[in-house]
């Protein structure tokens, strides 16, 4: 099997059992509703995750794959080697930031509580080498105050005539990669165009922290520990920044699996240590995520601003109600008996294949979408959510989802260091540079003749 935009003559991905996506195997699909069975239905038949297709070298370019050959542990510890070295000219400020969805990961792993593997796991990092250890919440702050703007605007605009909704979430790379390779128009369009965590984290080491440590942005080399292998090809489609001297924002990604499998073949002494701030704080900062079940909670935080910012209207607890399946759920908010606000969180290729389908015969109901390659979200990613035979590790993933859940929850808005970075850092929330640093582009494939109205 192959996907459509594949050159090889079979995928070396490996299909999954059909109960990994909760998506019965007696339901049809589209195309075999339609009776197709061209090479992209195929695929989709087979339950190969999306994730896992968009990793696969046929999808990726010659440069790439020789880019993304250094997005490994080797490439890590080639520069932990040259820091040891007597040519200072070649040693790097060597900083990890870590992912919140990683940690859950770690606690069940080494059996400790989140703040007790935080602890452990930048400790363990500095044992190494690292100079410095960062929690990538901040940036998710970031993404989602922007989002929310975003799709507050897009919904003041939107119309028969300028068609700006459906808003749909571009904080999975997964999704994104999909979206550009081989969606493109009309879905494209619809991708919110503020910068995912990953991406802001990388502007905040590489130019404000840079700037504050008197440094070079290329002097520093930058590493992410995420759940999620598609985060490495995150990595690669980062547009070079002016600001970054032409330095990349984010050098390497290593998944929470990876580093787990240095951690257990080391025999380092380890001392925890606190996570460090970017600001220099000597106090340690209190672990916190966004109210999202796995994931960096872009829908219930747009939600609630939306329904204040556009209806007035206080919205506490988010009652979620499933459609298709635990992974396809709706959120609504009515006034005046009519609903004015009608969100969706679409997890896995099943749920994003039938979203797409929607979109494209013109029968979407849904203002905001949030859109996840992994089934159950990020903590399920497929760095840190398998057994050893490849397969998902629901025991694992229950356990996960128990500690992430206990992690106390904080707006974006309550952040007063984000506040801060607003004006210091960006000169002002609706600035140039604010728009420049914490938005981006999406490319798009040649316009296929199927336009449209293409069945899947």
């Amino acid at each position: 099997m192959k996907c459509e935009r594949c050159t090889r003559k079979e995928c070396s991905k490996k299909t999954k059992t059909d109960d990994q996506e909760n998506v019965s195997a007696a339901a049809p699909s589209p195309a075999q509703e339609n009776g197709e069975k061209g090479e992209f239905h195929k695929l989709a038949d087979a339950k190969i995750f999306l994730s896992d297709c968009l990793a696969c070298d046929s999808c990726v370019t010659t440069e790439e794959g020789a880019q993304l050959s250094q997005q490994n542990a080797k490439e890590f510890f080639r520069i932990l080697n040259l820091n040891k070295k007597c040519d200072t000219s070649k040693h790097r400020v060597l900083v990890v930031s870590v992912c919140p969805q990683s940690l859950p990961y770690f606690a069940a792993k080494f059996n400790l509580s989140v703040t007790d593997a935080s602890r452990r796991l930048c400790g363990f990092l500095k044992s190494l080498g690292v100079h410095y250890v960062f929690d990538t919440t901040i940036a998710a702050d970031f993404s989602i105050l922007e989002s929310q703007k975003e799709f507050v605007r897009r919904y003041q605009e939107h119309s028969e005539e300028q068609r700006s909704l459906p808003m749909l979430t571009s904080a999975c790379p997964g999704w994104v990669r999909y979206a550009e390779r081989v969606l493109g128009h009309p879905v494209t369009p619809h991708l919110c165009t503020a910068k995912s965590p990953q991406q802001v984290m990388g502007s905040l080491v590489k130019d404000y922290f840079a700037k504050q440590q008197n440094l070079p942005p290329e002097k520093i080399f930058h590493v992410i520990v995420a759940p999620c292998y598609d985060k490495k090809l995150e990595a690669l489609r980062e547009v070079f920044s002016t600001a970054l001297c032409g330095a990349r924002a984010t050098d390497c990604v290593l998944t929470s699996g990876e580093v787990a499998q240095i951690m257990e073949q080391s025999r380092l002494s380890v001392t925890d240590a606190a996570v460090d701030t970017l600001f220099g704080d000597a106090k340690e900062v209190t672990l916190r995520r966004h109210d999202g079940a796995g994931s960096d909670g872009h829908l219930a935080h747009v939600f609630r601003h939306a329904a204040k910012e556009l209806f007035n209207e206080h919205v506490g607890e988010i009652s979620y109600r499933a459609l298709r399946n635990k992974d396809f759920q709706e959120v609504t908010l009515e006034k005046d008996g009519q609903v004015v606000l009608r969100f969706a969180s679409a997890y896995g290729f099943r749920n994003v294949q039938n979203l797409v389908l929607k979109l494209r015969k013109g029968k979407f109901p849904y203002h905001f979408v949030e859109v996840l390659a992994c089934p159950g979200g990020c903590l399920n990613g497929r760095g840190q959510a398998q057994s050893e035979d490849g397969h998902a590790d629901k025991s694992l993933l229950r356990q996960m989802e128990g500690i992430y859940a206990a992690i106390p929850v904080r707006p974006p808005e309550s952040s007063a260091h984000v506040q801060a970075l607003y004006q210091e850092w960006l000169e002002g929330s609706d600035s140039l540079k604010a728009q420049e640093t914490l938005h981006t582009t999406y490319q798009s494939p040649e316009p296929r003749s199927e336009g449209l109205d293409m069945r899947w």
